[in-house]
């Protein structure tokens, strides 16, 4: 499963769906935590998204067996026969929909633009995640652009934009450890469900589903435990906007590409992706929010890019050049 091979058109075609959920993401969920008077509650639209996100793999499901008897036996035997199969994927479910609170939770107090370039730091997280995790090595070359990385965003916190045009109370460090939390969970949640999905031929959309199954579970008692009580004085939808449904809307869109990316893409699609998605954020708030960048803050950026770049040059196996002639000398011994 992991070997399936795939267009270089279909790569394209996700690098360019990736790069523009990811900017249109950021900026509105921005708009929606800074702009409205009826603040929606950010836990309903997290457990929304599992909905969705969970209604749509069984859709591609569907569409994959080719029937809707077929369907239904593959849930059965995955979902309902199989719970410790459930129970392994409700790990990164959990993580996941922690991750999803900490990103409202810093948007609501970080410009787009900060937000965007500094949650970066998850490449180096999952970097390490992935060596720890499933016993990869990286090449001195990534190794540096993780550093790099690290020295951009660097220079992104230690002088940050100047002013915006939105006048809300915001608490930059309450932000910056939001994001903090949410990049280690995005490290762990991402190799780890790249370790389950890759180390079996479970279709791609069965395991969506067993992790969303979980996930819907985490985040409904998120609610209740959060908002409980106002969630039953208000409503479940208090302060749903369109611009809310659409910010539901790219997140359901965005988790499922997330999955696609792990099984079918590489690191240089998905860093030239997210160096994207941060020159598209950041212009989007110049014009929507009055963003003033600093030089300081453009060198971060540009060193956030670049470094994302380098981190996704293929590496030199050099274990497999060094085989053939180790058989080589092997045979002439023998020979001898």
């Amino acid at each position: 499963m992991a070997s399936e091979s795939v267009s270089v058109l279909f790569k394209l075609y996700c690098l360019t769906v990736m790069t523009l959920v990811a900017a249109a993401y950021t900026v509105a969920l921005r708009y929606t935590r800074t702009v409205s008077s009826e603040l929606y509650f950010s836990t309903t639209a997290v457990c929304l998204t599992e909905i969705i996100k969970l209604l749509l793999s069984l859709g591609m499901l569907l569409r994959e067996t080719g029937g809707l008897g077929r369907c239904r036996s593959a849930v059965v035997s995955h979902i309902f026969r199989s719970p410790v199969e459930l129970l392994k994927l409700s790990v990164p479910s959990v993580v996941y929909a922690i991750q999803n609170n900490m990103a409202f939770v810093a948007l609501s107090n970080l410009d787009a633009a900060v937000y965007q370039v500094t949650y970066q730091l998850k490449i180096p997280c999952t970097a390490l995640c992935t060596v720890l995790m499933l016993s990869r090595s990286l090449s001195r070359l990534q190794w540096f652009s993780v550093f790099l990385l690290c020295g951009g965003v660097t220079l992104v916190q230690w002088t940050p934009p100047l002013s915006t045009k939105v006048q809300v109370e915001q608490n930059p460090f309450m932000g910056f450890m939001a994001i903090a939390v949410a990049v280690l969970c995005s490290g762990f949640a991402g190799v780890y469900f790249e370790k389950v999905l890759k180390s079996s031929d479970t279709s791609l959309w069965v395991r969506n589903i067993q992790m969303y199954l979980s996930g819907i579970v985490v985040t409904l008692i998120g609610v209740f435990m959060t908002d409980g009580a106002q969630v039953m004085e208000k409503g479940f939808f208090y302060g749903y906007t369109p611009w809310v449904c659409l910010v539901v809307f790219l997140a359901s869109v965005g988790g499922m590409y997330t999955s696609v990316v792990v099984k079918y893409t590489d690191n240089i699609m998905k860093g030239f992706s997210a160096a994207a998605a941060i020159v598209l954020s950041t212009v989007a708030s110049v014009v929507l929010f009055g963003l003033q960048i600093t030089v300081t803050f453009l060198t971060g950026a540009l060193l956030v890019c670049v470094s994302i770049y380098l981190y996704g040059l293929p590496k030199q196996d050099t274990s497999r050049l060094q085989k053939p002639s180790a058989d080589r000398d092997k045979q002439k011994l023998i020979s001898v």
